[in-house]
């Protein structure tokens, strides 16, 4: 069984962080661990309560983890503050096996999630780290410290400049971008082009933490890069065209995970 790890706080709506992450994990098939880096009290409309877990807290459960499960992939999803992205940097400094890194910024509410601290140490310390990191083009943006992306150009030149940061490859989400196809951008050695039609849905919610989960699915089971984003932007299309029949909250709804399972 191979078995993959998510570092990321707790959504109680059950749309996002580590609860996507371990439906994504188990939808395909996947054995998932989890750290929990903070609590947040949210649901399809909004954050009402955050509170961080301690760093020493956040090592012991990685430490415990990877002291007995033969973890093959991570997934780094909300860190929040400095201390809790230095705790889990340290956390990994021994593990070799390949890590995704959603730099989670802002909740689909529109409550930020991390201080400016925090994005410094992501610089820092983990974008270095990851093997693949998935930024939207607002958060982008901000570890550049630029403008956000205006064309498919810009978009390159960032993930390029991303990637200058030690990043292995870089999927630049063109989910806020305008036009009728959504396009992401995975830069690395090579170009790879990911196109799907912009669908007109509310039942965003999580989309990024699912990506980035199941992307690291992917690298679990031994496919390289490519493959694994190629895999993961397709799984969450038909997780997204599945999602209208879940009607789960008034707000912004989350995808239907196991839609290659069961029918909403």
């Amino acid at each position: 069984m191979a078995i993959a790890l998510t570092i990321a706080g707790s959504d109680s709506g059950g749309g996002a962080g580590i609860q996507a992450d371990l439906k994504t994990f188990s939808a395909l098939g996947i054995y998932g661990a989890s750290v929990l880096t903070a609590i947040t009290a949210q649901n399809t409309r909004r954050v009402t309560a955050v509170e961080g877990v301690s760093p020493p807290l956040i090592r012991a459960q990685i430490d415990a983890v990877l002291d007995d499960l033969d973890v093959r992939a991570v997934k780094i999803g909300m860190l929040g503050t400095q201390p809790a992205t230095v705790a889990v940097a340290e956390g990994l400094a021994r593990c070799a096996r390949p890590v995704v890194l959603d730099p989670v910024m802002i909740a689909k509410s529109g409550d930020a999630l991390i201080d400016d601290d925090a994005v410094q140490a992501l610089r820092a310390l983990l974008i270095p780290r990851a093997t693949v990191l998935t930024p939207n083009l607002p958060e982008a943006a901000r570890l550049l410290d630029a403008p956000g992306a205006a064309t498919e150009a810009d978009r390159l030149d960032q993930a390029r400049a991303l990637r200058a940061m030690g990043a292995g490859w870089v999927l630049m989400k063109g989910g806020h971008a305008a036009g009728p196809d959504c396009v992401d951008l995975l830069v690395g050695p090579q170009v790879l082009r990911l196109t799907a039609p912009r669908l007109d849905t509310r039942n965003t919610h999580g989309t990024g933490c699912s990506l980035s989960s199941a992307i690291a699915a992917g690298l679990a089971r031994g496919m390289d890069v490519p493959a694994a984003v190629a895999r993961a932007h397709g799984w969450l299309q038909g997780a997204i065209r599945a999602a209208g029949g879940l009607r789960v909250g008034s707000g912004h709804g989350p995808v239907h995970h196991f839609h290659e399972w069961w029918a909403a």
